[in-house]
């Protein structure tokens, strides 16, 4: 609890979201409610007001109003410090309407919270700040000086001092609660829709690189037959040039190159074939080729099939679709293992009749139980908890953005996302693990799809 109320104030809003067009919509919202409210006093219920002040305080903001209408472009977004001013005026125009209509003794008291809970939704802590504090000076002040409301009698209507007392906790604990809880929502959502914005971003790389693959099979297959062209042509010419030496070495560097063009060309078109090949693959290549980037960085990653090793098992392991979601979110769990693991990080496949699972574990030291409940949401600072460079790897400093990318991605292709401590591969039971789970029927594809999506592959001519 005291860890997210940390977070809380250590957030920022942003400054700039609110429009002027907003802010005199709901004055004039305003001006309307607290027309009605004085008229219906005066004539329904027959109190004594100050009428002359009254509308006059209601004037104060329709003026302001009509000056900001006028001066300002009705789409203008404010600047921070002018929202704060705007809402400095609201809160000191009400308080002002209250004091000639009986301060906490008016039940329309608690308005003042409003200017307040749009401060803790669109401006920054140091402004709402402000705001709260002023509109807390305020609730005091009212609670002594004010003008009582009188019936046509001369009846002066007040609370006792009990329920004034208890009217203006309420206001002060409302007002606390409200701008917290605000803030909070707004900041989630603004770190949601950040990161959904970077999740995004990954996907269309990721779908990018996929479909690169068979770009590069066709180019391959395409200039197949020209280089053919070129090495046949540079073959004749070298034996024509026989008698001219020099001119007979370009043309058998020209035939090189050519060959070895045709070999690159070769190579990539393997790989493109395999890449439209792998859109139906064993589900344990695709795990291999998501934490393929992660292999070579000093950790060793022990794949395991079953319990057994990847290349020790006979298991017939099951056909997925080569999800572009799948790989990039797997890679990125491989990827946090591998950041903090102290020497190996093991990757279990495991799989029955109805499911499909993946177990990445690590040998470091897991993650702190205060965040446990919190993994995999936006904006958390790396294991450690906080805003510093870990201490097991100096010079990494994360977000959460990675592990919130993976679950956000496979949660998409139905996987159910787990956290938790406690490897039993590590010798020190120590140690993050996160489990994939997705149902078979979901992901799995039968043999007949799969001969359908390997297709007719040609191979290269060349």
């Amino acid at each position: 609890m005291i860890q997210q109320l940390l977070d809380l104030f250590r957030q920022e809003a942003r400054s700039e979201w609110v429009r002027l067009r907003t802010l005199i919509t709901l004055r004039w919202l305003a001006i309307a409610g607290q027309t009605g409210a004085v008229l219906t006093a005066l004539l329904f219920f027959h109190l004594q007001l100050h009428v002359g002040l009254c509308f006059f305080a209601i004037g104060i903001s329709v003026v302001f109003n009509l000056m900001a209408s006028f001066v300002l472009p009705e789409n203008k977004r404010l600047t921070e410090q002018q929202t704060l001013l705007t809402l400095l005026f609201d809160v000191s125009q009400l308080a002002f309407l209250l004091y000639l209509t009986g301060g906490l003794h008016n039940p329309f008291a608690l308005l003042i919270l409003v200017p307040v809970t749009i401060s803790a939704s669109a401006l920054t802590l140091g402004s709402t700040l402000i705001i709260s504090a002023t509109a807390i000076v305020l609730i005091t002040a009212l609670a002594f000086a004010f003008v009582p409301l009188q019936s046509a009698a001369g009846n002066i209507l007040v609370m006792p001092p009990l329920f004034q007392l208890g009217i203006w906790i309420a206001l002060v604990i409302g007002l606390l609660f409200l701008s917290a809880y605000a803030r909070r929502v707004t900041s989630e959502s603004f770190s949601m829709s950040e990161a959904l914005a970077v999740t995004q971003m990954a996907l269309e790389r990721e779908y990018a690189l996929s479909a690169l693959g068979g770009v590069v099979a066709a180019a391959a297959h395409e200039m197949g037959t020209p280089l053919a062209t070129i090495k046949l042509v540079s073959s004749e010419l070298a034996e024509e040039l026989e008698s001219n030496p020099e001119l007979r070495d370009d043309a058998l560097l020209i035939k090189a190159q050519a060959e070895r063009l045709a070999q690159i060309l070769r190579d990539m078109g393997q790989t493109g074939k395999d890449d439209l090949q792998s859109k139906s693959i064993p589900f344990s290549t695709l795990v291999q080729q998501a934490a393929e980037p992660h292999k070579n960085r000093g950790i060793q990653v022990h794949y395991f099939e079953k319990g057994k090793l990847l290349n020790e098992s006979s298991e017939q392991v099951p056909f997925v679709t080569r999800e572009p979601e799948v790989v990039h979110g797997l890679r990125n769990l491989v990827q946090n293992a591998v950041d903090f693991a102290a020497s190996e990080v093991w990757v279990d496949i495991e799989w029955n009749d109805t499911q499909l699972r993946v177990i990445i574990s690590d040998d470091g030291r897991g993650y702190p139980a205060e965040l446990l409940g919190r993994i995999g949401d936006p904006f958390i600072w790396g294991r450690s908890g906080r805003k510093t460079p870990d201490s097991a790897r100096p010079s990494y400093e994360g977000m959460g953005l990675g592990l919130f990318i993976a679950k956000t991605l496979l949660e998409r292709r139905g996987a159910e996302i787990v956290f938790a401590n406690g490897s039993k591969r590590s010798s020190t039971l120590g140690g993050a693990v996160v489990t994939a789970t997705w149902n078979r029927q979901d992901i799995e594809k039968s043999k007949s799809e799969v001969r359908a999506a390997l297709g007719p592959n040609q191979p290269n001519p060349n």
